[in-house]
């Protein structure tokens, strides 16, 4: 039985083994196939949560009976998901996270053709619809599942858009989360300083929660001081979102930033 509840305005969340499961996770994925129309090309990605590997693969395989090719990304943040949607020219994606929610918790963010987030008024409601009532459509032949490298296109994205008159060092703190996958990468790449906290990549979480708030980056701070670094960068568990720390270990306001990266946008 599938449980209304997990519907919600942005997304779909529950509790693994709970509310979802591998068998709610192929018909989440079936029910999106058929909104997309049986056909088309999708791309598949999961944060660092338990149960992760199962609800991708219980998404693609719906998304494959209903007739859909499936892209597999493996570990992802939430923006390489929506950057592997453009780069792959995919006609939708599943991004399977919970964000900044306790461990225990999953869920998924659906990627509509364009770039934008199913949603409330905006195609979350034919989704519970489909689901709740199982008003599928399953293709004559199933869509193809394969594996894609979704790393290096993005680091090469990312890469390109920097240059430096004098290359920064970096604090940052992992949170244990998807981040930690593709973060030492890009700065091997750039060639920046960095030091880093929870950089192992664990669905428990276990340096703190998955959300940079006052209280979890306190260790953040400490380090920006400790290690002499010019800023540093604390993420949540699916790297969709930042909070900045100064080098005198201030933390940012949130407008803050926005303020500062519109004025620099065009740059």
């Amino acid at each position: 039985m599938v449980e209304a509840r997990i519907f919600r305005a942005y997304d779909i969340r529950g509790v693994y083994a709970k509310d979802l499961t591998e068998e709610v996770a192929e018909l989440i994925g079936l029910a999106y196939g058929t909104m997309l129309g049986n056909k088309g090309l999708t791309v598949v990605g999961r944060d660092v949560r338990i149960g992760g590997d199962v609800l991708a693969r219980g998404g693609a395989r719906g998304l494959s009976r209903a007739g859909c090719d499936v892209l597999e990304l493996g570990i992802v943040t939430t923006p390489m998901l929506y950057f592997s949607a453009m780069h792959f020219e995919a006609d939708g994606g599943v991004q399977v996270t919970a964000s900044h929610n306790p461990p225990e918790w999953n869920g998924f963010k659906l990627v509509k053709p364009g770039g934008a987030t199913l949603s409330a008024g905006a195609g979350m409601e034919e989704l519970k619809d489909r689901v709740l009532n199982r008003r599928f459509r399953e293709a004559d032949k199933r869509g193809e599942i394969r594996k894609v490298d979704a790393i290096k296109p993005y680091i090469d994205f990312i890469a390109s858009k920097f240059s430096f008159d004098r290359k920064p060092k970096i604090a940052f703190d992992y949170s244990n989360g998807a981040v930690a996958v593709v973060m030492p990468k890009i700065v091997e790449r750039l060639g920046l300083e960095s030091a880093a906290i929870n950089e192992t990549p664990d669905g428990r979480f276990p340096g703190h929660l998955p959300e940079p708030t006052e209280e979890t980056l306190k260790d953040l701070q400490r380090l920006v001081l400790d290690s002499g670094a010019d800023f540093g960068a604390g993420f949540d568990g699916d790297g969709d979102r930042v909070v900045f720390v100064v080098d005198r270990g201030r933390i940012i306001p949130g407008d803050i930033t926005l303020a500062i990266y519109v004025k620099h946008l065009d740059r």
